[in-house]
């Protein structure tokens, strides 16, 4: 069948996009989407919804030191962009004065749409920037949300083993749903849909690391249609492969008030978001609406084989041409496992504007650009906008940030050959114990089973137990009198330490706890031995060590307030990784038996919490 030409209508107050197969409707200047007409389906949003809360751009933002402040996004000008046969792109902008008084962010925005000939679905991005003599003020999340009708769309799919029916919005209402601790933390107890009834659910169970994410969305019934949001690239979020994200195309979930993007007064920025696609699918038969998923994962390939697209019209969006490349090889060297040189498998490398260790984690104003590694190091990192970079790595079962010490220059239509590039973790001596992996999340410790009035069935099994609600009482339910003790040698990590060291509940309030690690030394070396404690997440915590009792003598690390994750309380397994190295004198050192003691020092927090990634000890190197 021919391809039926991209049409653009005004009709009043409207702007309707048409190809043929999806119709878009969008009210000008503003930019809010109003409607969606795909697969039968007059319009695939919410009709309940006012019109500039159905399909838009939000974000949230401050002045230094201010309140949060939350802002629709909405556009004063309208304009086409390109249009022809084949392709239009329609742009709804609004411009920042720096006279401008009031609460306007300051920011101009263009946000676009973008429709194209026999494509099944449409493509979304924005243009954010700062002109000069803008006041200092705070990024503190931005995205772009859909609301799709809420009596058609209720199966959710996100990944292979996440996708279910979910509730109503109504369901979480007073009289259906009763809130929990969690303030979005809610049980079901009287849902429109019966069989939901008796579970939690809460928003943050469904996140996704950006490495792992790329394509989620809903499938409707009557007719039988799939809305999918994909991401072909994930340069223009912010954090990095590790952040956790759904929607958010830039957040503080899981990493808290550092990754918030902090500028100056008369600082200048640019920065596009996007383009994302929105695909839309369809079948006749009921039986077959799980293949809407598979087809969806189908095109999400398709789409990041496609990027950089070459159909985008700003030249603030790079196409292939105009951007470079990195390529090299990474190994590990450490003496301690290998006298060669180790090459560094399915590590993970990338270009970030950050040029400090570890900081690409909240890095939050540029783009991003990352990958795996091969089974013998290699790399080239393809389709980078030109800059000057960092080049940042870690390594699965190696504990640290690698940071190559010259900063990388990329080129449009070039290659930039780093060639061999070595890794050095940090370690002074041979290991005299290890407990976990370092693979910066508490995966590999004890998650324990749901406290059974508070399940999500989608989560008793499959890969992900730690979402469910609750978990942290489960510490107390297995230790209700005294607290966990761990012997090397013993204990298996997975079985015996429990995956987030939390407080104690206990008849009126919260406890701090104390954890004891139990090791034999056969023989002391005079001089210091590390501790080296890696760390998944941190949220309000209060961490003490201490090396065989305890008392300010031989206490030998403490940080107060450690931590704005909120990792415990989103049903995560890891969020900001922090490492830390702890000396501890061979005095404090005896012969035989040893313990070492790791105190959740902060009482009367439910939700304060620390998620150990990795420990190891070290003896002083002879």
């Amino acid at each position: 069948m021919a391809k039926k030409a991209v049409t653009l209508t005004t009709k009043g107050r409207y702007v309707v996009l048409n190809n043929g197969i999806v119709q878009l409707t969008i009210l000008k200047p503003q930019g809010f989407l109003t409607g969606i007409k795909y697969g039968g389906m007059d319009n695939l949003l919410d009709l309940k919804s006012d019109e500039s809360s159905r399909g838009y751009w939000d974000l949230n933002w401050s002045w230094p030191g201010g309140g949060d402040i939350y802002r629709l996004i909405k556009g004063s000008e309208y304009s086409v962009i390109h249009m022809n046969n084949d392709n239009v792109e329609v742009s709804f902008r609004t411009t920042y004065s720096p006279s401008t008084s009031g609460t306007a962010p300051p920011f101009s925005f263009d946000t676009r749409y973008i429709l194209r000939s026999g494509i099944s679905g449409f493509y979304c991005y924005a243009i954010y920037e700062r002109p000069p003599g803008c006041r200092a003020c705070d990024l503190i999340q931005t995205r772009m949300v859909f609301k799709l009708r809420r009596e058609k769309f209720h199966y959710m799919a996100i990944s292979d083993e996440k996708q279910r029916t979910m509730p109503m919005p109504g369901d979480l209402l007073p009289g259906k749903g009763k809130q929990l601790i969690v303030p979005e933390s809610v049980l079901l107890v009287n849902p429109i849909n019966p069989d939901l009834k008796g579970e939690v659910d809460d928003k943050y169970m469904y996140s996704m690391d950006n490495k792992d994410g790329g394509v989620h969305g809903w499938i409707g019934s009557g007719p039988i249609v799939g809305f999918w949001m994909i991401f072909p690239s994930q340069e223009f979020r912010n954090g990095g492969p590790t952040k956790q994200n759904l929607t958010m195309l830039q957040g503080t979930h899981y990493i808290g008030e550092d990754i918030i993007a902090q500028f100056e007064e008369g600082e200048t920025w640019k920065k596009v978001f996007g383009p994302f696609f929105i695909y839309l699918n369809s079948t006749s038969s009921t039986s077959n609406a799980h293949n809407l998923w598979e087809d969806a994962k189908n095109q999400k390939s398709m789409e990041e084989t496609s990027w950089p697209y070459n159909f985008v019209s700003s030249p603030y969006y790079l196409t292939a041409q105009e951007r470079g490349s990195a390529s090299g090889r990474l190994f590990v060297q450490d003496k301690f496992i290998s006298s060669g040189l180790i090459p560094a498998k399915n590590a993970y490398v990338g270009l970030s504007a950050a040029r400090t260790e570890g900081a690409w984690q909240t890095e939050s104003k540029s783009y991003q650009f990352w990958l795996q590694t091969d089974s013998d190091g290699n790399f080239t990192i393809r389709n980078v906008v030109p800059g000057v970079y960092g080049l940042h790595g870690w390594v699965p079962g190696f504990i640290g940030d690698y940071l190559e010490k010259n900063p990388v220059t990329i080129s449009a239509g070039s290659e930039t050959k780093l060639g061999d590039l070595i890794y050095v973790p940090i370690r002074d001596g041979p290991t005299v114990w290890e407990i976990g992996f370092p693979d910066r999340t508490a995966i590999d410790f004890y998650v324990p089973d749901v406290n059974p009035m508070y399940v999500n069935k989608l989560f008793i099994k499959g890969p992900e137990k730690y979402r469910q609600y609750g978990l942290w009482d489960r510490y107390t339910d297995i230790h209700p009198q005294s607290d966990q003790v761990f012997t090397v040698g013993v204990n298996d990590p997975k079985k015996d330490w429990f995956f987030v060291h939390v407080d104690r509940r206990g008849p009126e309030k919260y406890l701090p706890t104390t954890w004891t690690v139990g090791f034999t030394v056969n023989l002391v070396v005079g001089g210091t031995y590390k501790l080296r404690l890696a760390l998944a997440s941190a949220t309000r915590s209060d961490l003490q060590i201490h090396v065989n009792q305890m008392d300010s003598e031989h206490l030998v690390f403490q940080v107060l307030n450690l931590g704005t994750d909120n990792t415990v309380c989103r049903h995560g397994i890891h969020g900001l990784y922090r490492l830390f190295t702890v000396d501890i004198p061979s005095s404090l050192i005896q012969k035989g038996d040893n313990s070492i003691y790791l105190s959740q020092a902060r009482g009367g927090d439910a939700l304060c919490g620390i998620l150990y990634d990795y420990l190891r000890l070290e003896a002083p190197s002879t």
